[in-house]
């Protein structure tokens, strides 16, 4: 690092993928900064974050590489199977799956995965405990509580300047502070993207019998309806309604909220009992119209804000992150400049298609799965029915679930930088 900088690399946002790229770069000798408007003692409170999140094998493998394991295992629950379903009415298993079903099994791709599951279920507070812990043993500097005020951009350096007046110089500024990203507006990349209409209910349940490993998607005209296995026999529920359906789930007394989610759950887990509060979250769609400029990279909702309907949105995350560190490491250690527009054309070439292909396709999912349209109803029910019969196809969207589809950054092969 240069005298005339404070990091190699400034990370706006100590999120999930923030702190995960910090990670990468400091184990392979790089110096970054993480800001962050929240300390991390807040961002694992349980009234902070209620969502659990589906991992794919292949970033969870990215983790294992970064020493994470031993901090994350207790929490992780294996999903070994996932169940989709089409109906029109609640309660996904009441009567078993209906005439549209999908089923994928963990066991179809074992001889592909090395005995991993589809993926890990996590509580988000969870994940934001093991990277806060590693971070701080890797002593990588965390300014939080600490807002980006202004970022600039010259032909030498990043200057970022805090809201209290601080300002931070390094060869490149990351931009990975959410959806209202200052770096991306300083940066002057615009970004598209609409309302669905849709907000996300979340809860944690305990189910009175245990889940198995399995995973349940159930799609209604309103929206999906996951169930989403976690440990101890609880599930992480993201209900989908209206906006006006979903703020009067959220202001019902307890009991009313419990009758509704009887009718939802079915009687294929049994009674559900909330535990904690409940989140709610509006569903939009925000792609960013390119991930980098001159001395600014993005990651995360930063670049790409998705619909959770596939629970693929920290997974582009945490791929990007992956990539983006893999340039940067190798950039470095060629003696190039990390913050060089051709260094960083190599982390938007490696990640665009991947990033605008899949933000594409949930937008489509949302739009097919989401109404009552018969013609549409017809459609995706032989689709469904066509992947059920057809090995490979049905193989490739597990695999593709789990990350491990395409060029792939080392890291997501579980490798070391």
């Amino acid at each position: 690092m240069s005298q005339s900088f404070d990091a190699d690399v400034i990370v706006a946002g100590a999120g999930m993928a923030g702190a995960t790229l910090a990670l990468a770069l400091k184990q392979a000798g790089l110096e970054p900064v993480l800001i962050d408007p929240v300390v991390f003692e807040a961002q694992v409170a349980p009234t902070f974050d209620g969502r659990a999140s589906a991992i794919a094998y292949a970033a969870f493998r990215q983790w294992r590489a970064l020493g994470l394991a031993p901090l994350l295992e207790p929490h992780a629950e294996r999903i070994e199977q996932i169940l989709v379903t089409d109906g029109r009415t609640p309660g996904p298993a009441a009567s078993g799956p209906g005439p549209f079903w999908l089923r994928f099994d963990a066991e179809e791709i074992a001889d592909r995965t090395e005995g991993e599951p589809l993926g890990y279920m996590l509580e988000n507070r969870r994940i934001r405990a093991a990277l806060a812990e590693a971070v701080e043993a890797a002593k990588i500097r965390v300014l939080a509580p600490a807002r980006v005020a202004k970022a600039e951009f010259d032909a030498r350096a990043a200057a970022v300047t805090l809201a209290d007046g601080r300002t931070l110089r390094a060869p490149l500024a990351v931009g990975a502070e959410g959806r209202g990203s200052i770096v991306r507006q300083a940066a002057g990349i615009d970004s598209q993207g609409w309302d669905y209409g849709q907000t996300g209910v979340v809860a944690t349940v305990r189910l009175a019998r245990p889940h198995g490993g399995v995973a349940h998607e159930y799609f209604l005209p309103s929206g999906p309806f996951a169930i989403l296995p976690l440990t101890g026999q609880r599930a992480s529920l993201v209900w989908t309604e209206s906006h006006r359906r979903a703020a009067a789930l959220k202001a019902a007394r307890p009991e009313v909220f419990h009758a509704h989610l009887q009718r939802r759950l079915g009687d294929h887990v049994g009674e559900g009992v909330v535990e904690g509060p409940l989140f709610t979250y509006p569903l939009a769609l925000q792609l960013a119209e390119r991930l980098t400029a001159p001395r600014a990279a993005l990651l995360g909702d930063a670049a790409h804000g998705v619909h959770p309907i596939a629970g693929q949105g920290l997974n582009l995350g945490l791929k990007a992150a992956g990539a983006l560190a893999e340039v940067l490491v190798d950039a470095s250690r060629l003696g190039e400049d990390i913050g060089a527009e051709a260094v960083l054309e190599r982390y938007a070439a490696w990640r665009r298609f991947d990033t605008l292909s899949l933000a594409v396709g949930m937008d489509g999912f949302v739009r097919l799965f989401s109404n009552d349209n018969p013609l549409l109803r017809l459609a995706r029910g032989a689709g469904m029915a066509a992947v059920n019969r057809i090995g490979p196809a049905r193989r490739f969207f597990m695999r593709e679930a789990g990350g491990a589809v395409g060029d792939l950054p080392r890291l997501l092969r579980g490798e070391a930088l």
